[in-house]
């Protein structure tokens, strides 16, 4: 990049113009290098993505786009033949279990898919109950996921772990969701964003199955400051509320998703013993200044780091029942609010000590008591459940007693 032409800056008489400019030289050569590092750290947006497996049909990316309109726009009308071209992919063999997908409207694409050893019916009751914190089986990628009506003001989830598909066709639920991601792992960014939601129960070859379509709706707030408190496992996290990164020299940087769909499938093993495949086709823009930084492994990354954390709780002896689970949860919103209030903060204070402690922030960047009074009860809520999920684990926990 060239600065400066012909001869070079002539000189500025007087000291105090001197520094002002040497100051400012020093502030573009800094945020250079913090564009450089986070380039290199991220990969150059102009570089192609590696090789991943390609096993996928070919004509799976035309029903994902078809799929995500249904969701985005319902009046087109549910795509029987889409969804089974995705179930099918699914099911089918591959020599990997991950891959590279097609660019669509910009966004950049992965495969990945996992088993978890438990029953359809039971993963429904943990993973898409009203009644349980959906984040909950979601660890390390949500830190909350409220369901909310089309002007973002909070409602309740339809029960899917009730519904039944018909034994032809399928049972069809279409809402709203506001949700907030973790802190990535290498940026320390965490985003809040709104998305369409449709999730369509149904049979296919003999076996209950789910597909789970989101779409954005808009760019998310602009990424705020986070950090991994320890190991990533433990989903011991700081948010600080203030836009920017804790990654050294990037606290400057304005970063946004600005678009992202998905659809998770979901099937039936019908084995023995019985176990849920979930395949993930999902899509991400994401970066600042309009450039997507994305790659392909960013998404596997993240990919990975969701099913490590759902399959963690969902395959742990230790996993209380769904009822007991949501008897917890109905304890949590019934306390008074001031109660509520007194235990959400004193979680939130000792992630700051936590955070203090490992050098992620300064004595200058820790809140007031007062900081957290405007946070939402629903979110209050979910972020203490996943507390006293971590304490009924045997993990380390925040104060939620």
């Amino acid at each position: 990049m060239k600065v400066c032409k012909g001869d070079g800056i002539k000189e500025i008489k007087g000291k105090s113009s001197r520094m002002k400019k040497s100051n400012l030289l020093l502030d573009l050569i800094g945020r250079l290098s913090a564009l450089l590092i986070l380039v290199l750290t991220l990969g150059s947006p102009f570089q192609p993505s590696p090789a991943y497996s390609a096993d996928l049909s070919a004509s799976a990316s035309a029903a994902v786009m078809k799929l995500v309109q249904f969701c985005n726009n319902p009046a087109t009308g549910f795509d029987v033949q889409a969804a089974s071209t995705l179930l099918d992919s699914v099911l089918a063999s591959k020599s990997k279990r991950e891959a590279a997908l097609p660019q669509l409207l910009d966004c950049t694409g992965a495969y990945y898919e996992f088993d978890t050893m438990i029953k359809f019916q039971n993963f429904l009751e943990y993973s898409y109950n009203p009644q349980i914190p959906s984040a909950l089986t979601r660890p390390t990628s949500l830190r909350y996921s409220l369901w909310t009506g089309p002007g973002g003001e909070w409602n309740k989830m339809p029960d899917i772990s009730k519904l039944a598909p018909p034994a032809s066709g399928q049972t069809i639920v279409h809402g709203f969701q506001h949700d907030s991601n973790t802190p990535d792992l290498t940026t320390g960014v965490y985003h809040e964003y709104d998305l369409k939601r449709s999730m369509i129960l149904t049979h296919h070859k003999g076996q209950r199955a789910l597909i789970s379509i989101s779409k954005q709706i808009r760019p998310s707030n602009v990424g705020k400051k986070g950090a991994i408190l320890g190991i990533d496992d433990q989903w011991h996290y700081y948010y600080s509320g203030e836009p920017g990164s804790q990654m050294s020299g990037l606290g400057w940087v304005k970063s946004y998703i600005y678009d992202y769909f998905s659809i998770i499938v979901y099937l039936d093993s019908g084995t023995s013993p019985e176990r849920v495949r979930t395949g993930v086709f999902q899509w991400l823009r994401a970066g600042w200044s309009g450039i997507n930084f994305v790659r392909t492994r960013h998404i596997l990354e993240g990919l990975k780091r969701f099913a490590r954390g759902s399959k963690s709780i969902l395959e742990s002896p230790s996993l209380p029942a769904p009822s007991q689970m949501a008897s917890a949860c109905q304890t949590f919103l019934s306390l008074p609010q001031s109660d509520l209030l007194e235990k959400y903060t004193a979680l939130r204070m000792a992630q700051q000590s936590s955070a203090l402690l490992a050098g992620k922030i300064t004595p200058g960047e820790i809140k007031k008591m007062d900081f957290f009074a405007n946070i939402s009860r629903e979110q209050m809520v979910e972020e203490l459940m996943l507390e006293y999920l971590k304490s009924t684990l045997g993990m380390r926990s925040g104060t939620v007693s």
